[in-house]
């Protein structure tokens, strides 16, 4: 628009820029079209509001034999006011007009957030650091009845197969333990654990979850406590001791779920006896991630179980960034293994063993 009409209200009429940007955009399409025939990758900055319009392009693009990939670059409202402030103040090829904030909040109600069209949603750098804990904690709230359902008492087929040999292995529990299940979700591991007579104090962020994990696991009461705490606070994790330390602590697939993990082995470090254990299956950062990042913190949404209500947050650290926090918190690794799912050679899971070691 800017290179062709210029700019709007001032190089051409405000009535004339719904016929000018048609005419534009059509000539991005035809654009776009030849680029595809060329064989190179495209990539379209465009708005694409409604489903419709995305289904339109993607469409477009297959008759023309190539293949699609929507990139959802999710922004807050209050992230977006902030950017247009700033677009605002200077009329360029970027920001050809003003936009209002009533404009904004016309649009914003407007758009149709993509959901279930293959879509990879990325964060914001400056959102990622205001996510909020209540909207996670609402997000599981929603899900915790369909994890419930989908994990039985049994766990899923990747829990068992791959996430609890290894955990359990390393973790190596005993009767005389008294083990910290980290974000237990419906309580399966815990009561896995009461099955060999370890006594164990579950937590999790999910209200929801702590009341179906109590439901669901009702038999091991004597064995297992239930309590709903906040891992990313120090202060709600403290409150988590007992009258004698915790000889081992686990958390199975949870790291890479929670905002800032700091707080969680600061506390877990205080929480453990003398040389305690603590072991912790997570996400593989190599290898799982839907973005091209590696070394760069960041977040993004996705599914842990197809189907689940709402999408959750997942928060992506290199190994560096995970071994180096044991390191600084006082742990020494001794215990680590790779596990893999559906391709043997590519695994899908990190497994680490930290010991504590008094300072």
């Amino acid at each position: 628009m800017w290179k062709l009409y210029g700019r709007k209200g001032i190089d051409y009429p405000e009535e004339q820029y719904e016929k000018l940007s048609e005419q534009v955009e059509a000539a991005l399409q035809k654009k776009l079209l030849s680029l595809i025939q060329q064989g190179k990758d495209v990539v379209i900055d465009f708005s694409f509001w409604s489903k419709e319009n995305r289904n339109f392009y993607k469409e477009l693009i297959q008759k023309a034999g190539a293949e699609t990939e929507l990139v959802y670059m999710k922004a807050s409202k209050e992230l977006l006011q902030k950017r247009l402030y700033k677009r605002n103040q200077v009329l360029n090829a970027n920001s050809p007009f003003v936009i209002t904030d009533e404009i904004l909040e016309h649009h914003y109600h407007a758009f149709q957030e993509p959901c279930g069209e293959g879509e990879k949603v990325i964060l914001q750098k400056e959102d990622i650091i205001q996510y909020s804990k209540e909207e996670s904690k609402a997000i599981w709230n929603q899900n915790a009845e369909f994890w419930d359902c989908s994990m039985g008492d049994e766990s899923n087929d990747f829990h068992r197969e791959v996430v609890r040999p290894k955990v359990t292995e390393l973790l190596n529990p005993d009767p005389t333990d008294y083990i910290l299940d980290i974000a237990c979700g419906n309580g399966n591991y815990s009561a896995y654990l009461a099955e060999k007579a370890v006594s164990v104090l579950a937590f999790d962020y999910s209200e929801k979850m702590v009341e179906l994990a109590k439901k669901r696991q009702k038999r091991y009461a004597d064995h297992i406590e239930f309590c709903v705490a906040d891992a990313t606070n120090e202060t709600s994790l403290m409150a988590l001791k007992r009258n004698k330390p915790f000889t081992k602590a686990v958390s199975n697939m949870a790291v890479m779920d929670i905002t800032d993990i700091k707080p969680l082995f600061t506390s877990v470090y205080k929480l453990l006896e003398d040389n305690g254990v603590f072991v912790f299956a997570t996400q593989h950062p190599c290898f799982v991630t839907l973005t091209e990042k590696y070394m760069t913190p960041h977040s993004y949404y996705d599914i842990a179980i197809e189907g689940q209500p709402q999408k959750q947050c997942y928060y992506h650290r290199s190994l560096q960034d995970i071994f180096n926090l044991c390191f600084d918190t006082g742990f020494v690794i001794d215990g680590f293994y790779e596990e893999c799912y559906f391709n043997k050679e590519i695994p899908d899971i990190i497994i680490v063993r930290a010991i504590k070691i008094e300072r």
